[in-house]
């Protein structure tokens, strides 16, 4: 009988074990490895371009994570110990945050800046959601005009609206009071506006006209349908208008007088005045309330941190 023959019946009978080239006699299979084996030869997951990502990524991190590093050693040593080079301290010590707290009224301050920070950061969402809103599904003449004139406002330095806006509010006697830092949000803010109505613009128009159809009308498509599909961009509208009130100084400098207004910026500007300029240095008071003042937005991007992401990523779907 021949080879050729021979091939033949067996690939007709299956259960007859097939014998390959390259192996020992009478092993099935020898001569081709199978998955698994040594001789599969798999692509490398980390390659060199992602060492090189990794790395890079991870000499950013210890860049900026170092000054609040330095910042929490800084506060948890004396103060001839402020400016030394060890990041762990040789005398440990929790009395700055105590004199911290004694010094300063910084449960009323901290108060203050999350009164005008909560303001600030859901007025500015709600009205600027609500005009992006018109901008992204109304269709009326002039809109693209009218919007790249709000765009236009972005361009504008805060120096040249600062002493018009004092005015206007000092005329209607809002000197002196929180009222100044959080009201003017409640004509949003062009960059938000911007934001939101790009994340709008990718909600598929179909679903609209479906729910018109079904008996909505354009408030019910705004509170019912736009709003909850738009839930990370409206997180990061939040994020971002926290950071920038509770960071705030130059307005709390311009409107507040009296101590017991001040938020935390105004506040640790003061004393700065008072254990810095003009008398003896005391830079563990400031350090450590600086990080008391920091640990607040640190916990606020830890925990928005994923719906952060995933509205910065998915804002720009359609222009």
């Amino acid at each position: 009988m021949s080879a050729q023959s021979l091939d033949v019946g067996r690939a007709q009978d299956p259960s007859q074990p097939v014998f390959t080239a390259g192996g020992p006699a009478g092993t099935p299979g020898a001569g081709t490895p199978g998955p698994g084996r040594n001789g599969d030869r798999r692509p490398s997951r980390w390659t060199v371009g992602r060492v090189l990502v990794v790395a890079a990524l991870v000499a950013l991190t210890v860049v900026f994570i170092y000054p609040f590093v330095w910042l929490v050693s800084a506060s948890l040593k004396p103060r001839g110990e402020v400016f030394d080079n060890k990041l762990i301290p040789e005398t440990l010590t929790f009395e700055n945050y105590l004199n911290v707290w004694a010094d300063a009224p910084m449960l009323l301050w901290f108060g203050n800046t999350l009164l005008v920070t909560v303001l600030a950061a859901v007025t500015v969402t709600i009205s600027s959601a609500l005009v992006a809103w018109g901008f992204a599904y109304f269709r009326f003449k002039g809109r693209d005009a009218l919007f790249g004139l709000v765009l236009a406002t972005m361009m504008l330095p805060g120096a040249v609206t600062m002493v018009p806006v004092f005015l206007i509010w000092n005329s209607l006697g809002m000197v002196n009071t929180l009222t100044p830092l959080w009201a003017g949000n409640l004509f949003g803010s062009a960059f938000y506006i911007f934001l939101l109505r790009q994340f709008f613009l990718s909600l598929p128009r179909e679903t609209f006209e479906a729910a018109k159809i079904d008996g909505a009308n354009n408030w019910t498509l705004f509170t019912r349908i736009a709003l909850p599909l738009t839930k990370p961009a409206m997180i990061v509208t939040l994020i971002f208008e926290f950071q920038a009130a509770w960071t705030d100084l130059m307005r709390p400098l311009i409107y507040l007088r009296d101590s017991d207004k001040f938020t935390i910026p105004r506040g640790l500007k003061a004393l700065l005045d008072q254990f810095g300029f003009g008398g003896e240095w005391h830079w563990e008071i400031v350090v450590t309330a600086s990080v008391i003042t920091t640990i607040p937005m640190i916990i606020l991007f830890f925990l928005g941190q994923r719906h952060f992401v995933e509205g910065i990523a998915t804002t720009g779907a359609k222009g």
